[in-house]
């Protein structure tokens, strides 16, 4: 993109938006919040892929890392991602299951951070969505062990036709080392930029001992165990 573009993009969406006030928060928790947010950015045309998001992990060495996702599904008990079990992330969450995942929409001025616990499905679940994929996908899936060094591309689609031979066109793919994690969040935080960079930042807590916090003036009381304060931006 070039410089021009990039200054007209920031034009675009450089008028200030309305204020984010704890007031016009339906219900005073995340989950529903977050749900709210995420309706209004499908809704967004310029947004082609609003579930995408950024997904932190670190390995056991200590050292962070970072890629995006595709987030899910979003339950009451958290939020669900997809990808290979031998995956560097897989190998990151079995040593070290404190994740961080990011989005965020330019277009609405919107960024959402979820601090929590990463843990696996149950089988039965990642299997049921695993059918419901494209079969391009499932074999795409099967025939790529993630984050292994490999030769070549045509390794990789040697593989794929492999498979595709030895299934023929109707035969079921199987469910390769491949699932989903369920990340329970204990921080979520909602920013909405503003143009005179006085941006709104309401995080959300839960966990033990917070609500032994409240005191009405910084950090209030919550839904289902929630306690939420604001921050400086």
């Amino acid at each position: 993109m070039s410089t021009a573009n990039l200054s007209s993009l920031r034009l675009k969406y450089r008028e200030k938006k309305e204020v984010f006030l704890e007031q016009n928060i339906k219900v005073k928790e995340p989950i529903a919040l977050f749900r709210e947010w995420m309706e209004q950015a499908l809704q967004t045309e310029e947004l082609l892929e609003p579930n995408a998001a950024c997904l932190a992990t670190v390995n056991k060495d200590g050292k962070p890392s970072n890629r995006f996702v595709l987030l899910k599904d979003v339950t009451d008990e958290g939020f669900r991602f997809f990808t290979n079990y031998g995956s560097n992330k897989a190998k990151d969450i079995a040593n070290n299951p404190n994740v961080a995942m990011t989005l965020y929409w330019l277009p609405l001025r919107r960024q959402i951070r979820i601090e929590g616990v990463a843990e696996k499905i149950p089988q039965t679940d990642s299997l049921a969505y695993f059918r419901q994929r494209p079969r391009a996908s499932q074999i795409g899936a099967l025939a790529s062990e993630q984050s292994t060094r490999i030769p070549s591309r045509e390794y990789l689609d040697d593989i794929e036709s492999g498979i595709k031979a030895k299934l023929g066109p109707n035969g079921q793919v199987p469910l390769p080392n491949w699932g989903g994690y369920l990340i329970r969040p204990h921080t979520i935080e909602f920013w909405q930029g503003q143009t005179d960079r006085l941006h709104d930042r309401i995080q959300f807590r839960r966990g033990p001992g917070v609500e032994k916090e409240i005191d009405e003036t910084l950090v209030h009381k919550g839904e289902n165990g929630w306690v939420y304060e604001r921050l400086a931006p």
